[in-house]
C-alpha cells in the first residue's frame, strides 16, 4: 500500500507558511494585550489609592480597582484578538455571549443578584467595616468583618461568624447601633406608692451626674412614665462615648448598681411584685349577692355584713365531718 505523503507535507507547509505570515501580527496583539494588562494594574491601584484619600472603606477601593481591572482586560483582549486574527468581529463574540447569557442569568440569577447587592451597599455605605449591626429578618446582630461582592461577614458578640448574602442585607432592615458618636440608654426604675417621687428623681439623677461613663451633654433625666400595678415607675435615661456593645453594658451595670444603693441608703422602696388573693365561702348564703357577700366583689351602697364569729365556722366545720368515737383516757393512743 503505497501512501502519498506529497499531499501531508504540502498541507502542514501550507499550515506553517500561514502561521509564520500570522506571527507578527500575533506578536503585536500580545504586545497590545499586554500594554492593557498593565494599564489595567495601574488603574486599579490609583484606584484604590484614590479611595484611600477619599477615606472610604478599603473594600470599595478593592472591589471597584478589580471591575476597573476586568474590563479594561477584556477590551484588550478583544483588541489583541482583532489584531491576531484579521477574520474576527467582537461582534460574533458578543452574538454567541449574547444567545447564552439568559440562560446563564436564570443558573446564576442568586449570584448575579448578590454580586449587584454588594456594589451597591459598597458604594451607598448604609454601614462600614467595624460598625455593630442587627440585621433585622434573622436577627443577627454582631461587628461587621468584611463585605465582599457576594456576602456579609459579621462576628457575633459570642465569637461566632454569620455569612449574609448581600441581596438580604440590601432588601432588609438593618440597624447600625454605631452610625453615630452617642448612643442613648434607658432603664426603669420602680418605687414604691408612698414614696415621694421628686426625692427619688433626685437621687437617680445624682447618681447619673456622678456615674462615670455617663455623658454630661446631652444631660441625663429622669421622666415618670407609669403607674404600675405594684409601683411608681421612673425613667432614667443617659447618653454614652462611644456607642459600642461592651461600652453599653459597662455604663449599665455602674449605672443599675450605684442607683439601686443609693435609693436603698435613701430609705426609698423598690417593691417587688405582689398579689392578694381573696378566698370565699361558696357555701355560704350571701354567695352571688354582691350586696352582701364579704370576699371578691364590691360591697356596693350597702354596708357589707361582718365577718361571721369563729365559733359558727367551727361549728359548722364539726357538722360537716363525721363523728368520731371517744377516747379511753386510760389507754395508749386510745387503744
Amino acid at each position: 500500500m503505497n501512501i502519498d505523503t506529497s499531499r501531508t507535507l504540502g498541507t502542514i507547509r501550507g499550515l506553517a507558511e500561514s502561521f509564520l505570515a500570522q506571527l507578527p501580527h500575533i506578536a503585536i496583539g500580545l504586545v497590545v494585550f499586554l500594554l492593557f494588562f498593565f494599564a489595567a494594574t495601574g488603574v486599579r491601584t490609583l484606584i484604590r489609592n484614590v479611595n484611600q484619600r477619599l477615606g472610604r472603606q478599603h473594600n470599595v477601593g478593592l472591589v471597584l480597582g478589580r471591575l476597573a481591572q476586568g474590563a479594561i482586560v477584556l477590551v484588550g483582549l478583544l483588541v489583541a484578538l482583532v489584531i491576531a486574527v484579521p477574520g474576527f468581529k467582537p461582534g460574533q463574540l458578543i452574538q454567541v455571549l449574547g444567545l447564552s447569557t439568559v440562560a446563564i442569568g436564570f443558573a446564576f440569577q442568586d449570584i448575579f443578584k448578590n454580586f449587584l447587592a454588594g456594589i451597591l451597599i459598597l458604594l451607598s455605605q448604609p454601614f462600614r467595616i467595624g460598625d455593630q449591626i442587627i440585621v433585622g429578618k434573622g436577627g443577627f446582630e454582631g461587628t461587621v468583618e468584611e463585605i465582599q461582592t457576594r456576602a456579609t461577614f459579621i462576628k457575633t458578640y459570642d465569637g461566632r461568624r454569620v455569612v449574609i448574602p448581600n441581596a438580604d442585607l440590601f432588601s432588609d432592615s438593618v440597624i447600625v447601633n454605631t452610625a453615630y458618636d452617642k448612643r442613648r440608654l434607658e432603664y426603669d426604675f420602680g418605687i414604691g406608692y408612698g414614696d415621694d417621687v421628686e426625692r427619688a428623681r433626685g437621687i437617680i439623677q445624682d447618681v447619673l451626674s456622678r456615674t462615670e461613663g455617663v455623658l454630661a451633654d446631652p444631660a441625663p433625666e429622669v421622666l415618670l412614665v407609669g403607674l404600675g400595678d405594684f409601683a411608681v415607675n421612673l425613667r432614667a435615661r443617659w447618653w454614652i462615648h462611644p456607642p459600642r456593645q461592651a461600652d453599653l453594658f459597662a455604663v449599665k451595670d455602674h449605672v443599675i448598681s450605684a442607683v439601686k444603693k443609693a435609693l436603698t441608703e435613701g430609705g426609698v422602696d423598690l417593691p417587688f411584685p405582689t398579689q392578694q388573693i381573696l378566698l370565699h365561702d361558696q357555701s355560704e348564703e350571701t354567695d352571688g349577692d354582691r350586696a352582701r357577700q364579704r370576699e371578691g366583689w364590691p360591697a356596693g351602697n350597702t354596708q357589707p355584713p361582718p365577718p361571721r364569729p369563729i365559733a359558727a365556722g367551727r361549728e359548722r366545720l364539726a357538722r360537716a365531718l363525721p363523728e368520731q368515737p371517744e377516747r379511753d383516757p386510760s389507754t395508749r393512743d386510745g387503744r
